[in-house]
């Protein structure tokens, strides 16, 4: 599917006043894509960097790989998930690899810098919803 630049940060396990995200990560960010742009059609921006967080709602291993699915949460200054009802929707990382889904389980906050793939869609509840997919 694409090389993917991934980074999952744990919140739980961050200290310290520092920014959660390296300098070099954060320098690779499409600052000029915004979150709501982003969710409106992930197709439009595939190949970008984004930088995005928030609450694990599911988490899920493949052969080779681990999809994590996120509900979106602004970012704070030092980039970590804002503890609010707000978001944009939920989006879907794709990890080349295995991720351990005790540890990467629902509600544990994370925080993703990765390229754009496009969106999958998937069933959530009663419809067909368009994931962007990191």
């Amino acid at each position: 599917m694409g090389k993917i630049i991934l980074i999952v940060v744990i919140m739980a396990l961050l200290s310290g006043c520092g920014h959660v995200v390296s300098k070099e990560l954060i320098e690779i960010v499409d600052k000029d894509l915004t979150t709501a742009a982003l969710f409106k059609d992930p197709d439009v921006h595939k190949g970008k960097i984004v930088m995005l967080g928030g609450v694990i709602a599911s988490s899920k291993n493949t052969d080779e790989d681990t999809y994590l699915e996120v509900v979106e949460k602004e970012l704070d200054y030092r980039g970590e998930p804002k503890d609010t009802d707000i978001s944009h929707g939920r989006f879907l990382i794709l990890y080349d690899g295995y991720l351990d889904t005790v540890i990467y389980a629902r509600g544990r906050e994370v925080v993703v810098v990765g390229e754009i793939l496009g969106k999958k869609i998937r069933q959530l509840g009663e419809t067909q919803y368009p994931y962007p997919l990191i």
